[in-house]
């Protein structure tokens, strides 16, 4: 029973440790290398990654999409610590509207437009921090959408989470008041029930069990005529 416990916990913790990681904003320092749109169309494996059409633009089953490439600066931890090398990444450009996840971005022109200013040679490199959520997964095709972009004067610049830090904050504040509340909640109700549930299956077993020795007792009186 302690391993289905622990099994159930682990899985329950991997659910919502990705979840969080998914819709969460992260930021990645980034050299803009190009911005391009490409016809996409999408399967039932990969929909469910992708956000909306445009805000004013039907939904169909296949559209526009636009795409930013980067050269993006390797980290450690979740992007805590640069790296001295860089990688590959591209990011979507979409919409999200009013719709999950609540980031209410509505200027993805804006934003493709502002990414198509930032491009720059390696020659000569201008790097930004890129605010986005998501994945990128090179099998299923689907890219971290971006939310945001921000030049910075170099690669070594810290970027402080400060959303995601207030954010699990909260989130540790939420789960030790629910804690304390299901305390006092079981304490006040369950327990008491569960108190009168026992006593009266001790009262039941009780009346059974002087009912059996009553039965008994005949029996013994019958066999002590025969």
């Amino acid at each position: 029973m302690r391993r289905i416990k622990t099994a159930f916990f682990i899985l329950v913790f991997v659910i919502v440790g990705g979840f969080l990681h998914y819709v969460l904003p992260q930021h990645d320092i980034v050299r803009i290398t190009s911005t391009e749109v490409i016809r996409t169309d999408f399967n039932w494996l990969n929909r469910p990654f992708y956000a909306q059409a445009d805000s004013g633009a039907s939904e169909l089953a296949t559209r526009d999409l636009r795409l930013i490439n980067t050269e993006k600066r390797r980290t450690w931890l979740l992007g805590f610590f640069p790296r001295g090398s860089t990688r590959v990444m591209v990011y979507r450009n979409e919409d999200t509207g009013w719709i999950w996840p609540p980031y209410f971005k509505f200027d993805s022109s804006d934003l493709q437009a502002q990414a198509a200013a930032n491009v720059s040679t390696n020659a000569n490199p201008q790097w930004a921090v890129l605010t986005h959520y998501g994945w990128r997964n090179k099998y299923l095709s689907i890219y971290p959408n971006a939310i945001g972009i921000r030049p910075v004067e170099g690669p070594d610049v810290t970027v402080i989470p400060w959303f995601n830090i207030v954010f699990f904050f909260f989130l540790a504040i939420a789960w030790g008041f629910l804690r304390a509340v299901w305390r006092q909640f079981r304490e006040r109700t369950i327990d008491p029930t569960m108190d009168d549930i026992e006593e009266q299956w001790d009262t039941v077993g009780h009346h059974l069990s002087e009912r059996r020795g009553r039965f008994r007792r005949w029996l013994d009186t019958w066999r002590a005529k025969k």
